[in-house]
């Protein structure tokens, strides 16, 4: 054991692969062994490992200019191409780009630009955020709070009340309707449940909702048909700003730019991580529209400095590669090819609902999970232990890396440059570790 500590990992369970080198949809362990990648690393390596053009952008970027900071005025190329080219993608008009370094920090800054904005637009009561649970926002103080996962808020006494954060339900049909209830009926509730939540804390204290389109960490969770229009007629009636959180969904995963453009929705607030630089380096957005900015400007102009910025906000080599990322999305059509393969990958995972051990698929172009249960009939779930590390483990042994969520899912996001053979190799390899995982729960006595 090195003296590492180690990020969202059992200290028990520490260095179980060592990952030597990676290429195209593959990464190598330090034993030689390969394997897909099905997690895109953590839903971020949208072009995969090696890319020799990002390779070439991020070595011109460094001999060209290794660092340059924003405060003061200051700024670079890199940074201004990279701003414009997003707020030109981007589903809102007027956008303005606050560059940072990853998607915690993306949804923190929007955290301190409501209570900013708040002050500065004369409403410093309107600063309560609603989140969903089972959503997943970040790991800072905070973005986990934002966050709807209990493991991310065990033992870290986060000020919930302090940040005035508001919780209301999953779009979660599959575990959260009531006995009988329709899709319909479920949205229709969610969204009184919602309005309920608004009128019992002042319309006039809430700013803004935050919600990923397909919500990633929580478990893949699709929404319904028909909940985004609902939800958002909700936040419409009481002035209540949509924040549109894209950290997984941004940059061609659902088949679209961004999520937002697969729901037709508008956000105001927006934040973009991950795959905007396919991660070859950290680099995030924050994204508002520019009535918000402009509402702040005035403030920080009397104070002489809006106080807030990274030493490493617009780093030069993130800006470049992200610039050269997106280049390569539009030029190679990136997103309608995932839109295409996603449809195939859709077909393919929808066979494993009638395997034994599957509740639930939810996949969405190129993002799914499957939920594994002890009964499908009564959706019983296994107790006492997590068949979804099991089975990922199973995936593992086989070649392939999948990614165990909330005990009893197991979550696909494959990065988009994946084909159709690929789309075989997953199911093939993910077949193989859900028959060894029913295998296993079998001998157990455990279904």
């Amino acid at each position: 054991m090195t003296a590492m500590l180690y990020p969202s990992t059992n200290p028990a369970a520490t260095e179980a692969m060592v990952v030597t080198h990676g290429e195209g949809p593959y990464i190598y362990d330090n034993k030689g062994k390969q394997y897909l990648e099905g997690m895109a690393g953590l839903w971020c390596t949208a072009l995969g490992y090696g890319n020799e053009e990002v390779i070439e952008a991020a070595t011109r970027q460094m001999r060209e200019l290794s660092f340059g900071h924003m405060f003061g005025g200051k700024t670079h190329p890199a940074a201004m191409e990279l701003a414009d080219k997003l707020a030109a993608m981007v589903p809102m008009s007027d956008a303005r780009v606050f560059l940072g370094n990853s998607g915690s920090d993306a949804n923190d800054t929007l955290m301190k630009l409501v209570r900013y904005y708040a002050e500065a637009s004369g409403q410093p009561q309107r600063t309560k955020i609603i989140a969903r649970e089972k959503g997943y926002h970040g790991v800072t103080v905070a973005s986990a709070s934002l966050t709807g996962l209990a493991p991310n808020h065990a033992h870290f006494q986060l000020p919930f009340d302090a940040l005035g954060v508001l919780r209301t339900g999953a779009p979660h049909y599959y575990r959260c309707a009531e006995p009988g209830e329709s899709e319909a009926d479920f949205v229709a509730r969610r969204a009184r449940e919602l309005e309920a939540l608004i009128l019992a804390e002042g319309p006039d204290t809430i700013a803004a909702m935050i919600a990923e389109p397909v919500n990633g960490a929580g478990g893949v969770i699709i929404p319904p048909e028909g909940y985004f229009e609902a939800i958002t007629a909700v936040l419409e009636r009481y002035g209540i700003v949509l924040w549109d959180d894209e950290v997984i969904c941004g940059f061609g995963r659902l088949g679209t730019a961004f999520g937002a453009d697969r729901y037709q929705l508008r956000p105001q607030m927006m934040a973009c991580a991950k795959a905007l630089s396919s991660a070859y380096v950290p680099v995030s957005a924050a994204i508002v529209s520019g009535d918000i900015v402009d509402a702040i400007a005035g403030p920080a102009a009397e104070l002489g400095v809006f106080g807030h910025g990274y030493t490493y906000s617009g780093h030069p080599l993130g800006c470049a590669i992200a610039s050269k990322v997106l280049d390569i999305y539009q030029r190679d059509r990136v997103f309608e090819h995932a839109a295409t393969v996603g449809a195939y990958m859709e077909q393919q995972l929808q066979r494993f609902a009638d395997h034994p051990l599957v509740g639930e698929v939810s996949v969405m172009a190129m993002i799914g999970a499957l939920e594994l249960v002890a009964d499908k009939d009564s959706k019983r779930a296994f107790e006492g232990m997590k068949v979804g590390q099991y089975c990922a483990k199973a995936a593992e042994d086989n070649g392939l890396i999948i990614r165990p969520l909330g005990g009893n899912r197991v979550a696909l996001c494959p990065p988009l440059i994946i084909n159709e053979g690929h789309v075989d190799e997953i199911t093939n390899k993910l077949g193989r570790a859900l028959d060894a995982t029913l295998d296993f729960v079998t001998a157990e006595g455990l279904i």
